[in-house]
């Protein structure tokens, strides 16, 4: 080292006393550990949508079931319909006339309705909702989603294609199963 380089250390350690030299360490530390406390989440999931890329593996809950009631057959066809249109869901399945009990208004409820099973893309199913919501004749419509964990992949894959990531055309091709 140089006599001007050994000045100038000497001009940092008088400067940053030991105990300033110990505080900025700790804060690095602890700034470091929130810093990774912080980004864990993203890099876990990064690191799952990798693996699955790469391995051709699913990735649970990337798809989703959509369970939505509806008060008669017609409504529930129109609703399907709509939704099929605008390539927001792979599949629409219609089951009629499940017997329903609920409170409304304070009274119990009992009546028969038609039950839609919607599978679509999770990333949709806010977009789903406020569709489904604005066109639905329920004041509060049952709109409830569960998370598709695991099945066939073939299937799976078929819903991605199915159901395009950006679903803003309506000039998109068709898939089939």
């Amino acid at each position: 080292m140089t006599l001007a380089q050994e000045n100038g250390m000497d001009w940092v350690f008088q400067r940053c006393s030991k105990e300033t030299m110990w505080k900025s360490r700790v804060l690095l530390v602890c700034g470091t550990m929130m810093l990774t406390i912080t980004l864990y989440p993203v890099l876990r999931m990064l690191g799952v949508q990798l693996h699955a890329v790469l391995s051709g593996s699913y990735v649970a809950g990337h798809h989703s079931i959509l369970l939505i009631n509806c008060p008669t057959e017609q409504v529930a066809k129109d609703i399907g319909r709509h939704i099929m249109e605008k390539r927001m869901a792979a599949c629409v399945n219609i089951l009629p006339h499940t017997s329903t009990m609920y409170y409304w208004k304070g009274e119990i409820r009992d009546t028969s309705e038609i039950l839609l099973l919607v599978r679509t893309r999770t990333a949709l199913i806010q977009r789903l909702t406020e569709f489904i919501t604005a066109m639905h004749p329920y004041e509060i419509p049952e709109i409830i989603s569960i998370p598709i964990e695991d099945g066939s992949l073939s299937y799976l894959k078929w819903m991605d294609v199915a159901v395009p990531e950006q679903t803003n055309s309506h000039h998109l091709p068709l898939a089939s199963p």
